[in-house]
């Protein structure tokens, strides 16, 4: 299906880019209101080009060709009247596709040498009021096709559009053969003349028509699986744009909201610290992503009583195991012997995050309780510790890694006494440092990366992927290959 191809070929340029905003503003303006920003350059629009001969052949394969009437008067034969029905592709076959970023205007895309034969049946008939004769003839149309497209993007009712109109179709070949070549002479003559000129008009029209359609629903299966990815549960990350894309020869550069929901209540950005500078063109693919979207998504985590774990049984014993310089207190040696220990940790307050050179900073009180995990059983210790780290992180072999270095510990509220002795305080500092950051990071990292996965990150194939702290933001930059389950998935949705 031309109409198709087309289109896919314009939206895989365009991956990642649509979205609704709630206002079209010019990029500079856009800058203090963005929490995330895309930049994909000139050879990541190589890779994704490269996978348009794979649409094209699957949208021409799925492809359902409408039926087309038509009806002439002929001064020998009376008024012919024919259709070609139950239209099928056969025998597809694509020459190449290039595509050109222009600066400050769009996208050109061209699709040469598509090779395809139509195949069906005509019915026609023809006579006058007195005397009819119909028949039914299949039929076979050899063509060969160019399609050029010379879109623009535009920011229009809060989110970017593609002007297609400016839209060419070359056919360097059209050859109708009827019954294999066997139908008597006149009648080949006659439908190859009109079959050749409907299939013209017809093909043409339709696809440059229908490219804007398809094109709007390649974007809102784009922006879809993009906010899926960036959703869990309650909590969900507005990605809607907040400025028409910059185009150069180099990259194709979108700006967000990053605006995170949950609960009725939404985040704010309006003093974003983002400039273009700020990004580079060495990699295909280039994340920003602002504190003011991190923070946020912290918050809304916290909300959602996401920050709580129970640990017993062996996980427990297991934990106090580890050696430590301060001796445990005799308390603790206690508790530890007894029936069915249970520890319970949550989130005392909401953690504040913000990222540097040295990495993302997270500061949160933690509240720690050991009691039994029998019914009725009063706590053995219940504290509470200050706690801030600094967290870098990475990504190797589909899997989330945290570095995670402690930069400030203190106890506080210890429930056995007023006077906190200092041997106690001494142990439980060192365990929250030494046993419990390490213990939460090893519950992060595997959770955090069946989240991603949940959501298909792991179906992407993600090439040498850097995680880069800057003051106030995050860079992520890769090169990838493009995932063929996202082009099966948006073909199985289409052309259902």
């Amino acid at each position: 299906m031309d109409k198709n191809m087309a289109a896919f070929a314009l939206g895989l340029l365009l991956f990642g880019l649509a979205g609704v905003g709630h206002s079209c503003l010019d990029p500079a303006s856009a800058y203090r209101f963005v929490g995330a920003v895309c930049r994909l350059t000139y050879p990541a629009a190589v890779v994704l080009n490269e996978k348009t001969t794979e649409v094209i052949k699957a949208a021409f394969q799925h492809a359902k060709y409408p039926d087309i009437e038509g009806e002439k008067s002929m001064s020998f034969i009376g008024k012919l009247k024919y259709g070609l029905l139950n239209l099928e592709i056969h025998n597809l076959s694509i020459g190449k596709s290039e595509f050109e970023l222009r600066e400050n205007v769009g996208i050109g895309i061209d699709i040469s040498n598509v090779s395809a034969v139509f195949k069906g049946t005509i019915k026609y008939s023809y006579g006058s009021a007195l005397f009819t004769v119909g028949h039914s003839i299949d039929f076979e149309i050899e063509s060969k096709i160019d399609l050029v497209i010379n879109s623009k993007l535009y920011c229009g009712k809060g989110k970017v559009a593609a002007d297609t109109s400016d839209c060419c179709l070359t056919f360097h070949k059209l050859k109708l053969l009827l019954q294999g070549d066997r139908e008597p002479g006149w009648i080949k003559r006659i439908f190859t003349d009109i079959i050749t000129f409907t299939m013209r008009l017809v093909v043409k029209g339709q696809i440059c028509k229908e490219i804007n359609k398809v094109a709007d629903i390649l974007a809102e299966f784009i922006q879809e699986t993009a906010e899926e990815f960036l959703s869990d549960g309650d909590i969900r990350v507005d990605i809607g744009v907040t400025s028409a894309p910059v185009i150069t020869s180099n990259y194709i550069e979108s700006y967000h909201k990053g605006l995170v929901t949950y609960n009725g209540s939404t985040s704010v950005v309006n003093a974003s610290v983002f400039n273009p500078d700020q990004l580079s063109e060495d990699r295909s693919l280039h994340f920003w992503i602002s504190d003011d979207t991190l923070n946020p998504l912290m918050t809304a985590a916290y909300d959602d009583g996401r920050f709580i774990r129970n640990i017993s049984g062996e996980d427990l014993r297991f934990l106090f195991q580890k050696e430590l310089s301060a001796a445990r207190p005799e308390l603790l040696n206690k508790w530890l012997s007894s029936e069915e220990p249970l520890l319970k940790t949550w989130s005392a307050s909401v953690p504040h995050l913000w990222t540097t050179t040295q990495g993302t900073s997270v500061k949160a009180v933690a509240a720690v309780e050991l009691s039994s995990a029998k019914q009725d059983t009063p706590p053995v210790l219940y504290f509470e510790t200050e706690v801030e780290v600094v967290v870098r992180a990475s990504y190797a072999d589909k899997n989330l890694i945290l570095n995670c270095t402690a930069v400030h510990i203190s106890i506080s509220k210890v429930s056995t006494s007023p006077d906190i002795s200092e041997s106690l305080n001494a142990y439980l500092q060192e365990a929250v440092e030494k046993i419990g950051v390490a213990k939460v990071i090893s519950y992060l990292e595997p959770e955090l990366t069946a989240l991603m996965n949940e959501q298909g990150l792991h179906l992407f194939d993600l090439i040498n992927p850097e995680v880069t702290p800057q003051n106030g933001y995050v860079l992520i930059q890769m090169d990838f290959g493009f995932p063929h389950h996202l082009l099966v998935e948006f073909l199985r949705k289409t052309l259902d």
